[in-house]
């Protein structure tokens, strides 16, 4: 159970959020309301890495899943638990995983737990590294194959794969005021 000190609904969590298996690594730096539901911080998550929300996800907290109930599975309704139920307090890891098909995983840091600052809404993005892959590209294997199509010329799918991606993608590219006006919209 968590320590009511370190998690209360007034604070706010300071998450880094990790594409696992990316190299170099792709994330995302987060702040966002203790009081937030898992499926809001879905949404977040979406949001600050680029996703569009296409697929299934789930979190796993101490070995206990949550994401959108389903009657076959043992999955917890994420709208229905507050992050300050399931946080213990800094250092404390999770996941998240988009796309069962994909499988794009991600770990989610609690690096801090902080007082809101006076005059900001949260949740917010303060900072991250590197494009999120495209939708459906084939899981992290697929998109190390995506980014040697589209680097070479020579590349038998250069020119395929560049047309599906919209004529260009940089991989080192994050627009962090993009993110956080698509964010507002969330507040």
């Amino acid at each position: 159970m968590p320590d009511s000190s370190l998690s209360t609904p007034e604070q706010i969590y300071q998450l880094k959020i990790t594409l696992v298996g990316s190299k170099p690594p792709i994330w995302r730096r987060v702040e966002v309301s203790a009081n937030a539901t898992l499926a809001s911080l879905h949404r977040i998550i979406q949001v600050a890495m680029g996703w569009y929300d296409y697929h299934l996800h789930q979190f796993t907290v101490d070995g206990v899943i949550y994401g959108i109930p389903h009657p076959e599975y043992e999955v917890h309704n994420e709208r229905l638990v507050p992050l300050h139920q399931v946080i213990t307090g800094p250092n404390m890891k999770f996941s998240y995983e988009y796309d069962f098909g994909d499988n794009w995983e991600h770990t989610i840091l609690v690096e801090k737990v902080l007082p809101p600052a006076e005059g900001v809404v949260y949740p917010r993005c303060v900072t991250g590294k590197r494009a999120c892959p495209p939708e459906d590209c084939g899981g992290i294997y697929g998109y190390t194959d995506f980014l040697e199509a589209i680097n070479n010329p020579d590349h038998p799918a250069h020119d395929e794969m560049l047309e599906w991606s919209g004529g260009s993608f940089d991989p080192e590219a994050f627009d962090c005021a993009h993110v956080n006006e698509v964010l507002q919209r969330l507040a």
